[in-house]
């Protein structure tokens, strides 16, 4: 999400009660005692405060459990950070609650069946479009003409943001052509053409809020926040009054590396289950291609990190500015990188090289 959070029509902060928060206390750990190098970290930290790395605002590293590292270079550990598109995973998180709570049948269900009241009012009208589903949606796979990484597309998010309804922006768009250079579905690995897509992302939200008969946030704080002991979340809204879905949601770090963990332990938190296992397997597989070394599961971003001959799998939220939340199942570690680095060249290669270069080179052999 490129803009800062969009159209703000409001800012609204649930805090949730005290006792969740305290039953979520992290152990903090030395490097060492967790199998990290504390000179690498080191480095690494003095490299962000020597300007090697610019506009970083936090960076924690958790493993096995425990907070070995900690630091911030921007605000303290009760900052809220716009972390943008990380938001985008926050929904998938949430389309499992739906799920796991019988709101939603499964991934397989038509979107448009949770917009009846629109259904007879869509521009561009094509059959093609009663087909999209939910994981359509959660894959950025749809039918849907809409390409925020083209701005030529008729779907790219900032036209999205000129209008006060964005689910209806998004219902509107057409279905979308193949130029000859563009792998068409079945000719695409996992039988999906990648298409990366805010607007329907913001229409999970409408799926979500049509499904539960609830709005998002109160979803959320509910189902997921609360259980995870996230005592504040700072949610924006379009001019309509939907919670955006697809990005710009403020939590602190500590929280979004609370999100990261409760992946890392397959849906559970303080021996609550929050999500179920076999919805944490699924969004974390490849669904969709994106290049050479990047795949896509539902909402979350696949690809390996770590210096060369010792890269190691990770799923990870990512929002502009170079923002990530990182999880490397195999050496039980989530990362959190945050980062005001907005819309500049090189974000994502800036966090992208902490990982390789610090993060996962500091694990000792």
């Amino acid at each position: 999400m490129r803009s800062p959070l969009g159209v703000r029509a409001g800012l609204l902060a649930l805090a949730l009660p005290t006792a969740a928060a305290v039953a979520a206390e992290w152990s903090f750990a030395r490097p060492e005692e967790v199998g990290l190098s504390s000179s690498k970290l080191a480095e690494m930290d003095g490299a962000i405060r020597a300007g090697v790395f610019t506009r970083i605002t936090s960076v924690l590293v958790v493993r096995r459990g425990r907070l070995a590292f900690e630091a911030y270079y921007e605000g303290d550990a009760g900052t809220t950070r716009n972390t943008r598109s990380a938001t985008k995973t926050v929904t998938g998180m949430l389309v499992g609650v739906g799920i796991a709570k019988g709101f939603l049948p499964g991934v397989e269900a038509p979107v448009l069946s949770y917009f009846p009241d629109r259904r007879g009012r869509l521009a561009n009208p094509d059959p093609r479009k009663e087909r999209i589903t939910v994981e359509d949606l959660l894959t950025m796979s749809s039918a849907l003409e809409c390409d925020d990484w083209n701005e030529y597309s008729r779907g790219n998010e900032e036209r999205m943001y000129l209008l006060e309804d964005w689910i209806q922006f998004a219902l509107d768009l057409p279905v979308r052509g193949y130029a000859p250079w563009v792998k068409k579905p079945e000719d695409s690995p996992y039988g999906r053409t990648f298409s990366y897509c805010t607007a329907g992302v913001v229409t999970l939200g409408g799926v979500l809020e049509s499904a539960a008969h609830m709005p998002v946030p109160e979803l959320a704080a509910r189902y997921l926040f609360s259980p995870l002991g996230i005592g504040r979340a700072e949610w924006s809204f379009s001019s309509s009054g939907q919670a955006m879905t697809g990005g710009g949601l403020g939590l602190t770090s500590r929280d979004l590396a609370r999100l990261g963990r409760l992946y890392l332990d397959r849906g559970v938190s303080n021996g609550v289950r929050v999500l179920p296992e076999a919805w944490v397997e699924a969004s974390t597989r490849p669904h969709a291609r994106i290049d050479e070394r990047t795949e896509y599961g539902y909402l979350w971003w696949l690809r390996p990190f770590g210096p060369e001959g010792r890269k190691h799998a990770c799923f990870y939220m990512s929002g502009n500015g170079g923002n990530k939340v990182a999880v490397l199942p195999d050496l039980e570690t989530v990362v959190v990188l945050t980062s005001t680095n907005f819309g500049a060249k090189g974000m994502h290669e800036q966090t992208d090289r902490l990982l390789d270069d610090y993060v996962v080179a500091s694990a000792l052999p």
